[in-house]
């Protein structure tokens, strides 16, 4: 496992301006003695670090070294900046930028080209941008933050202690503790407004994996629908949930049955295929979607 400690210690130097002996050591649960021997062995294979004694030291890689790129293997070096290509989008900072020239010997160009391209760039990016870096900011310093939230009940303010920001379902989401719910919560950016961080701190939580975080919010409150769709919103149906996500009755109607996490998900997206979809189930969302359809005649007939 030395050759992992080695690449480790030297990942931690590439991360951060110093390191301390100790610290090095605890990370490693070694010896100082072993961390100085492994020090002396980076400096031997090339890397060249600079050590400092006394109260304040530690030991650091010299200002301009460059990363030697063969240790990377081209597929790899390709999603590292298709993945950063994604975060500038939403960025004022140009991290694909900024690797290149540690890879690249101070050149700000890769020197092949990328064969996928990730953009999240929204309609509204300004907005967005200071809110990501606004609750980025939030949670290194672990400080509780205030907003406005609309949604469809309505409009509150709450006060979350960030834990993770999430890009998923198309949206950026923020997911903490709520401490009006006293429970982990999610809430979508584009619905949060006059964003404040505040004074008050919050110690270090526990987080689960943010994988766990999407399905838990599925598993929390799932709505089943079961519904027909006609043959001419077929393409909707395969590019949102895939070839496989309906059958095919003998008439030509579509049946697709699936589970939304939010009943107003749900309504919206059915709504948004007009008279081309007719739901079966569940039936308290075919008498809502008939009160809708009765207020939209009589509201037209007075007109």
């Amino acid at each position: 496992m030395r050759i992992d400690r080695l690449l480790g210690i030297l990942t931690i130097l590439l991360r951060k301006e110093k390191a301390t002996f100790s610290e090095l050591a605890d990370r490693f649960e070694v010896s100082r003695r072993t961390i100085s021997r492994d020090v002396d062995d980076l400096c031997r294979a090339g890397i060249p670090l600079i050590t400092m004694q006394g109260y304040g030291g530690g030991v650091s890689i010299a200002e301009g070294y460059q990363i030697d790129r063969t240790l990377l293997k081209k597929e790899e070096l390709e999603a590292i900046f298709a993945g950063l290509d994604g975060i500038d989008s939403i960025s004022p900072n140009a991290y694909s930028v900024s690797l290149a020239e540690k890879l690249t010997a101070g050149s700000s160009r890769f020197p092949f080209s990328v064969p996928m391209r990730i953009s999240l760039y929204p309609f509204a990016q300004d907005p967005l941008m200071q809110k990501l870096e606004t609750i980025k900011t939030a949670i290194q310093e672990r400080r509780r933050i205030a907003f406005r939230y609309f949604y469809s009940k309505g409009e509150c303010d709450r006060t979350i202690e960030p834990y993770y920001l999430l890009y998923q379902w198309s949206a950026w989401y923020v997911w903490g503790r709520c401490l009006l719910r006293e429970d982990l919560r999610l809430f979508k950016l584009n619905r949060l407004w006059g964003l404040e961080v505040t004074d008050e701190r919050f110690p270090e939580p526990e987080l689960p994996d943010p994988e766990r975080v999407r399905n838990d919010y599925f598993a929390a409150s799932a709505f089943h629908l079961r519904a027909r769709f006609s043959e001419a919103v077929k393409y909707r149906l395969i590019e949102e949930y895939g070839p496989d996500c309906y059958t095919q009755s003998a008439e030509g109607r579509l049946l697709l049955e699936r589970d939304f996490a939010s009943y107003d998900n749900l309504r919206e997206w059915v709504l948004s295929f007009g008279d081309q979809a007719e739901v079966l189930e569940p039936q308290s969302l075919r008498d809502d979607l008939r009160r809708q359809a009765e207020n939209l005649l009589r509201r037209y007939r007075e007109t």
